[in-house]
């Protein structure tokens, strides 16, 4: 008989726990292929946050290593020209160290970014989190991702901090356009994001607004929390599927909160104080308590799986890149993170890296020299 993986045991290293809001379901119908297409944006957004998410993904995470303010904007000119290829998203995001005394942009920090703390159990790997710039580059095809990202690495000023691959495995698109992928323990991403087609829902909950006590350069970008998380699989794939069920809170077939047999309805918790149905620390009732108070509290989650083999012990290094978009970290991220505290799901899931970061707007196409960050590094 196996002994089950302790924490410590599963990453021969301390590790965190915790996730904003894993998955859960199926019931969805086949992603269309983006490849050849790359999403067209408004002149002040990125690609890379609402499209449906390609199939394969790089994070790579720097730190600027040049001598001036004009130095970065040459550096993100070259990521910026490095992306430019038909089926490929490149979204470039920048992480608070970038707002130190180095290029004098202190006094033009978004408001709310900070460093990525230590939640409750966690335990970061220095070497696996933060970092001045996350370029992100997405694709159908791995090898036009390799292609682009061996040019970002070669710009000369940045030095490289951490990196991720992932993969999302049987993407589909669930009703209001939720880009949805299966995880690692067999449960839907994505059911419960917000629409993505509703400009209104968007501009409230991951675009940031004019205003708002946030510099000017920022309208148009959004806040990116990434957590990279391992999964501790032995352990899952010891539990019955109707533990499993009872940990997330759905079918694991149909993708629907338990009782309900709908993987888009309310999980109805008002008829359900006691959690006889969806028990009380089950993922999805913690994530989200559908109440008009939490509805604000909603972020737009793009995460990827990750599969990286088996370690020096033997045991599974696979788990997820949980990508998540936001208005206010605090509001959103945050907030959800203390809800979970105590979820059934936290013995499975160690966090062990990632960061806080501003995804800048977008270019303007009309302009050939804009690029991403050029508003915030204008004299």
């Amino acid at each position: 008989m196996s002994v089950p993986l302790t924490r410590r045991r599963l990453l021969g290293v301390p590790v965190a726990l915790g996730v904003a809001s894993l998955g859960a379901g199926c019931g969805v119908v086949a992603a269309p292929a983006a490849e050849g297409a790359p999403e067209k944006v408004t002149p002040s957004r990125q690609p890379g946050v609402v499209s449906v998410p390609p199939v394969h993904t790089v994070l790579f995470a720097g730190d600027v290593v040049v001598g001036d303010r004009a130095g970065v904007a040459e550096l993100l000119a070259g990521v910026h020209a490095a992306g430019l290829s038909s089926g490929v998203e490149v979204t470039v995001s920048v992480g608070g160290g970038l707002f130190d005394d180095r290029f004098g942009l202190s006094d033009r920090r978004p408001v709310r970014l900070g460093v990525m703390p230590e939640f409750p159990g966690d335990v970061l790997d220095p070497g696996m989190c933060h970092g001045d710039l996350l370029i992100q580059v997405s694709a159908d095809d791995p090898d036009r991702v390799a292609s682009v990202l061996e040019r970002v690495e070669a710009l000369p000023g940045l030095s490289p901090r951490w990196r991720m691959a992932g993969f999302r495995d049987r993407p589909g698109v669930a009703a209001g356009g939720r880009a949805t992928a299966v995880n690692r323990f067999g449960f839907t991403e994505g059911l419960g994001n917000p629409d993505v087609g509703d400009a209104a829902e968007m501009d409230s909950l991951v675009w940031v607004q004019p205003g708002g006590g946030e510099p000017a350069w920022a309208t148009g970008g959004s806040y990116l929390v990434v957590r990279l998380i391992r999964f501790a699989m032995e352990l899952w794939d010891a539990d019955l599927v109707e533990e499993q069920e009872r940990v997330f809170g759905r079918d694991k077939d149909t993708g629907a909160p338990l009782g309900t047999g709908d993987p888009m309805a309310d999980p109805g918790y008002g008829s359900d104080p006691h959690g006889e149905r969806i028990a009380l620390d089950a993922h999805i009732r913690l994530a989200d308590p559908r109440t008009p108070e939490t509805a604000q509290n909603r972020i737009l989650r793009r995460g990827y799986t990750y599969d990286n083999g088996t370690d020096h012990t033997g045991h599974p290094d696979t788990g997820m890149i949980f990508i998540a978009y936001q208005q206010d970290l605090e509001r959103g991220f945050t907030t959800i993170q203390q809800r979970l505290t105590g979820e059934a799901l936290g013995r499975y899931v160690l966090t062990f890296g990632g960061g806080y970061y501003y995804t800048l707007p977008g270019t303007h196409f009309d302009d050939p020299d804009d690029h991403p960050g050029r508003t915030l590094l204008r004299e």
